[in-house]
């Protein structure tokens, strides 16, 4: 290179070639100058070119070196320990009866334990949909007629195959966070031979506390704001003697409890009434409001139509039906209230609901929980103890403690109880739930005291769930629980906490979510031990995925990297247990924006026959079978750090280091870098400033874009066509993986030279020996 630009300068600068002129010009200004370049600017423009052309190759060869994965192994610094079989598990929901009976078969059992998920939490669905549990279909009802309070039977001549849920007729949610498209409101109906009726067993006589510690509430929303000033409420028996109407002054009390506060009407407090049908002129003159409640402090403790031979049914609040409008200077009430059953009603929320019912309640039978007998025998749980549910939201302590004394009584195994499920999406007070919690813990304990007993099974969330604040300003909803469990002295009755962990909403899913997710499960982790939460007590993620809603994105490849990396932050966060959703095969079902998904692993025919593998399953392969050492053996974690970022300074790499009881070290590292494949190395850095690295033959599992690609089909647009009709009959009905695995499997001799290959959008599991590393 010198010699052909030494000969360029030699040239007498009067002569400039034609060839230098057009050369110089195009590499420095992209175009050709008319003018002869003088041989000092000649040369200085060739210099220039030459330390661009070096400087770069410096920066080349220091990105390449930059490309590094850090584990920290000094000692001391393992940030979690862990035993697959207790730590890594599944879970399995109310799903369609036929499903129940079609995915036990050995073959598709086989198939679900492949994936290595070990643990199995059985999720308990009917609370989410108001209803209560008959987790036996045998038992006996608390009226002699046949209706009431139902416990099932401790014992059983028969399998219990499947279980269902029963509507409760004292319901007063048209809607809330577990159940948004059945059932209606029983204030708002337009029937007064119904009525709502609050849990009794939130009342003085079963929580031991005055009842003004448990007020009960009922919500009425509007819509839209409503210039209103009075209300006319029809009451049942019980009534409340002490109440206060009032109304937001935010914008949703649900959605942004802290937003607002709840003020009381001019005319809106009401002491020592008596019932019947009350219209009250709550303000002066009409004014806008949205949101109306009605605050419930004392009862009138009379009896409900159901008889006085049960004191439950003369305890807390009923209310037959709201009107909600204004009174004109004649007198007259003018109503602004939809009455109708079914969901276009003007919507109501409320405090709780007596798990009152009868055998006619039983609605949907398509749907079931998968019976305990056939649960526990078919092989789904591996044999390994299971954590099981008991319903506590709409239900009596006697069903739950029937059920374990079931269990107990047939030696299945059981790992954990789970108290109720999702209490802050049925809008519960952390007080009331706390109440019931330590109702049903004295009946479970008295059926055995060892019982390991915890929730309350939060919705997934990412922040702090917020209420309404106490008279402290407290608004801090676990707080509060941990609190009423202090207060009592009975915190030890909290064995585990369990959350639910649904990171995304639904359709708002971009490729950049996934730099999200080790912040956002580490985020959760701590809020939860700031609000209390003792260090000795596990933490428990019983039920997770994408999002609320099986869209496509759960097909695709996005999933299973997704997967890996939720898996590694949780446990590297210290996390102590976590659950995957769904264990068992669904059928495709449509999500948001139209798009096609399935929560779980696989894709099914009408018959359930497992017909391809998902990415998910290939992700909780690499977890299960190739970064964790199987068994009952602890595996300890340890933090491990790389420094591949994106130009906006989002990390494209991460990875998540074990120590395993084989002596192995495994690192499982996620690239989330779409359309990059980068080379990286791996260094262990131990006391002061030693690096060890990966030593001799080691073991690498690849899972990305060349081993698996989700194809989905378009569906072809339908006016007022039939929405739940999948089958309109493409080439693929739901899609296809193509390629569809396996994972690639190869092995590498490494030293501390060795850089691995990340190729893009990839799961990569290196494992091997460390030298220099006590094993």
């Amino acid at each position: 290179m010198y010699g052909y630009y030494g000969a360029l300068a030699s040239e007498p600068s009067s002569a400039c070639a034609t060839r230098t002129k057009k050369l110089l010009s195009l590499l420095w200004f992209g175009t050709s100058l008319d003018a002869c370049f003088f041989k000092e600017e000649t040369l200085r423009l060739v210099s220039r070119l030459l330390l661009l052309l070096f400087f770069s190759s410096v920066l080349l060869t220091m990105s390449a070196a930059a490309q590094t994965i850090r584990v920290d192994i000094m000692p001391g610094h393992a940030t979690n320990r862990f035993i697959p079989n207790q730590t890594l598990g599944a879970g399995i929901d109310r799903i369609p009866v036929a499903a129940i009976d079609k995915d036990i078969d050995p073959a598709t059992i086989q198939q679900v334990l492949a994936a290595g998920w070990q643990p199995i939490t059985y999720r308990q669905n009917t609370e989410l949909s108001v209803e209560a549990w008959h987790w036996n279909p045998n038992g006996a009802w608390s009226d002699p007629r046949g209706k009431g309070y139902f416990t099932g039977s401790s014992t059983s001549a028969t399998m219990i195959r499947h279980s269902y849920g029963y509507e409760l007729p004292h319901r007063g949610f048209t809607r809330n966070d577990g159940v948004d498209i059945s059932g209606y409101s029983r204030l708002t109906d337009g029937d007064r031979s119904t009525y709502w009726k609050s849990n009794p067993y939130l009342t003085r006589r079963f929580t031991g506390e005055e009842d003004v510690l448990h007020p009960q509430w009922i919500l009425l929303d509007l819509a839209s704001l409503q210039r209103a000033d009075a209300i006319r409420v029809a009451w049942a028996e019980p009534y409340a003697k002490n109440f206060a109407i009032q109304y937001w002054t935010g914008l949703d009390p649900i959605r942004y409890p802290t937003l607002g506060i709840w003020q009381t009407f001019p005319h809106g407090v009401v002491q020592e009434g008596s019932g019947g049908t009350q219209t009250i002129r709550v303000a002066d003159a009409p004014f806008p409001v949205r949101f109306v409640r009605i605050w419930m402090t004392k009862s009138s403790n009379t009896c409900d139509s159901h008889g006085a031979a049960d004191p439950r049914n003369c305890v807390g609040y009923a209310i037959r039906e709201l009107y909600f409008g204004t009174v004109t200077p004649d007198g007259e009430f003018h109503d602004i209230v939809r009455h109708t059953p079914d969901q276009e009603q003007t919507a109501t929320l409320c405090s709780s609901v007596d798990p009152w019912h009868a055998p006619s309640d039983l609605k949907n039978t398509r749907q079931a929980q998968m019976g305990f007998d056939l649960f526990f025998t078919s092989g789904v749980t591996r044999g390994l103890p299971a954590m099981v549910p008991v319903a506590m939201i709409y239900d009596t302590p006697d069903n739950a403690a029937a059920e374990i004394a079931y269990l107990e009584a047939r030696k299945y195994p059981i790992s954990y109880v789970e108290m109720g499920e999702e209490a802050d999406g049925q809008y519960m007070s952390p007080e009331d739930y706390a109440a019931l919690y330590l109702q049903w813990a004295t009946a479970l304990h008295k059926v055995d005291p060892a019982l390991k007993l915890g929730g309350p099974s939060f919705q997934g969330t990412n922040a702090d769930i917020l209420t309404w604040p106490d008279a402290n300003g407290n608004a801090s909803w676990f707080t509060r629980f941990l609190n009423y469990l202090r207060s009592h002295h009975r915190l030890d009755d909290l064995a585990f906490f369990s959350f639910e962990h649904y990171p995304y909403t639904p359709c708002q899913i971009p490729w950049s979510s996934l730099y999200e997710e080790p912040a956002l499960v580490s985020h959760i982790v701590q809020v939860w031990r700031e609000d209390g939460l003792p260090a000795k007590t596990p933490m428990f993620i019983t039920e997770s995925n994408l999002s609320a809603a099986a869209t496509e994105t759960y097909m695709d490849i996005f999933s299973g990297l997704w997967l890996a990396d939720y898996i590694g932050s949780f446990l590297n966060a210290g996390g102590n247990a976590v659950y995957y959703f769904h264990d068992l095969p669904l059928q495709i079902e449509r999500g948001c924006n139209g798009s096609l998904g399935t929560f779980g692993m696989f894709t099914v025919d009408a018959n359930y026959k497992i017909q391809q593998l998902l990415a998910q399953f290939f992700a909780s392969q690499l977890i299960n079978r190739e970064w964790v050492q199987p068994g009952d053996k602890v595996n300890r974690a340890y933090a491990a750090t790389s420094d591949i970022q994106d130009g906006a300074g989002n990390t494209l790499v991460t990875a998540y280091a074990l120590h395993r009881p084989d002596g192995q070290w495994a690192l499982m590292i996620v690239n989330k870098d779409q359309e990059n494949a980068h080379k990286v190395r791996i260094v262990f850095a131990g006391q002061g400033q030693t690096q060890e690295s990966f030593s001799g033959p080691v073991q690498i599992s690849i899972f990305g874009k060349a081993q698996y690609a989700w194809h989905p089909v378009g569906l072809l647009p339908m006016a007022h066509g039939d929405s739940t009709n999948l089958a309109m009959q493409p080439a693929y009905p739901v899609g296809v993986a193509r390629p569809d695995g396996p994972i690639l499997h190869a092995t590498q001799t490494a030293n501390s030279t060795t850089r691995y290959d990340l190729p893009p959008a990839s799961i990569v599991v290196v494992r091997g020996v460390v030298q220099n590393v006590p094993q």
